[in-house]
């Protein structure tokens, strides 16, 4: 293990601040965003401090511009708390005429919206932080460029040196900031225990002040990590309740539930990917589902990660789930954004990285071993070969990632296969 890295998310912010008058930076609660802001900041403001809330949200409804006055860039932190801070920071952007003057951290969206009354387009940029990547935790080699893929994928070497149980462990424990720098498994692994607690008690009710239940909550949460990686339905998942519910949840409560866990950004499905094919075959466009780490979903399921080496099936899905995580911050960092395909044929490719220019690479994701690997690179040629190429580019790469392999490498059939602990931005 190298050691706890730069996050990818500190050089994204610095280049906002330096493009745009205020940078709002969102994602689930304990991933880092305060830290990392705070690094950037001249001044704070912490708008949820117990000793100045009260006067803080009395000075939003009556005097808000004061709670602006400091050094910049300015950090409101949990700004959502008092929604108007938007158009009060909007206008404020506007008068100053000059970039990096705010930062908005929150880990929710805010409940009340009313107060906001223009989008902000070209005032603000918009941040999405995730719990860490395996590079940025250090226990990726790293030397493998997701970037360095679109540029040139020839020439593909890399070591991995994570075995199996090393995955399933950090599969467990997640990315969260707090829980990496743990010393023991144990005091890492109760740090998720806490805030999947937090979750069902407290912050699912508190993002919108609608009261909901913490067993149904760990039910529907229980539900949503079995089908993690597939495109399943709320009637799915309401059959799924519906052997542990005296009384049947509707369909609106059940979107209730999710909608709020998206608010707190618990949840974060994947949308489809629409490719021109030289077929007529129908794209499936539903999104796919997945929690924002996969520790959320191993601890909805009362896994461990001895269980996960004991159930490779179940072990593939959660790995699947980490592998989406660490793409969709890489990606972010070069400006891409992560999809999934599937078709009517069942044709399936778990993740798709596409840029802005037209560039994509497709990626499919395997605990690794000869047969699975096989299986991997059919597919990705199977999809491969249904592209029409004289409408949109071909692939910059196909590639197979995978838990287990000490090093990264080239099939004969061009495909590549690299193991997740040799990967980076």
């Amino acid at each position: 293990m190298d050691g706890y890295r730069q996050r990818i998310a500190d050089q994204l912010l610095a280049e906002k601040l330096e493009a745009i008058g205020a940078v709002l930076i969102e994602g689930p609660k304990a991933c880092g965003k305060t830290s990392t802001a705070e690094q950037q900041a001249a001044s704070v403001l912490y708008l949820d401090d117990p000793s100045q809330m009260a006067q803080n949200l009395q000075l939003a409804q009556t005097n808000i511009k004061q709670l602006l006055q400091g050094a910049t860039p300015r950090l409101i932190d949990e700004w959502q708390l008092a929604p108007q801070l938007w158009d009060a920071v909007r206008f404020e952007v506007d008068h100053r005429g000059d970039d990096g003057q705010f930062m908005l951290t929150g880990s929710a969206v805010p409940a009340d919206m009313s107060h906001i009354n223009h989008s902000g387009a070209g005032r603000f940029g918009w941040l999405t932080m995730r719990p860490m990547t395996l590079w940025e935790s250090g226990e990726s080699t790293g030397d493998v460029s997701l970037a360095g893929l679109f540029r040139n994928s020839v020439a593909v070497e890399g070591t991995n040196n994570l075995s199996l149980e090393e995955i399933a462990f950090v599969t467990c424990r997640g990315g969260w900031p707090r829980a990496v720098q743990k010393k023991s498994p144990r005091a890492a692994l109760a740090q998720i225990q806490e805030y999947f607690q937090a979750i069902v008690r407290s912050d699912i009710s508190r993002v919108d002040a609608v009261n909901r239940d913490a067993e149904r909550a760990m039910r529907l949460m229980r539900s949503y990590a079995r089908h993690q990686g597939a495109q399943t339905t709320v009637a799915v998942i309401k059959s799924d309740l519906s052997a542990n519910e005296a009384t049947e949840m509707s369909d609106n409560t059940i979107e209730s539930y999710l909608n709020a866990l998206r608010k707190i950004f618990v949840i974060e499905d994947m949308p489809a990917w629409n490719p021109n094919l030289r077929s007529k075959t129908a794209i499936r466009t539903t999104d796919t589902r997945y929690f924002v780490d996969p520790s959320v979903a191993i601890t909805a399921l009362g896994l461990s990660s001895d269980d996960l080496l004991n159930d490779l099936n179940t072990f593939g899905l959660m790995f699947e789930t980490l592998c989406v995580r660490d793409l969709r911050v890489y990606a972010d960092a070069i400006g891409g954004k992560v999809y999934h395909y599937r078709d009517a044929n069942g044709l399936e490719c778990d993740a798709v990285v596409h840029l802005p220019n037209g560039s994509y690479g497709l990626v499919e994701i395997k605990l690794g071993g000869e047969n699975l690997v096989e299986e991997g690179s059919k597919t990705l040629k199977k999809l491969s070969s249904k592209l029409d190429v004289t409408r949109m580019k071909k692939p910059s790469f196909l590639m197979v990632l995978t838990a287990v392999g000490s090093q990264a490498y080239r099939r004969t059939d061009d495909v590549l296969v690299v193991p997740v602990g040799s990967l980076k931005d």
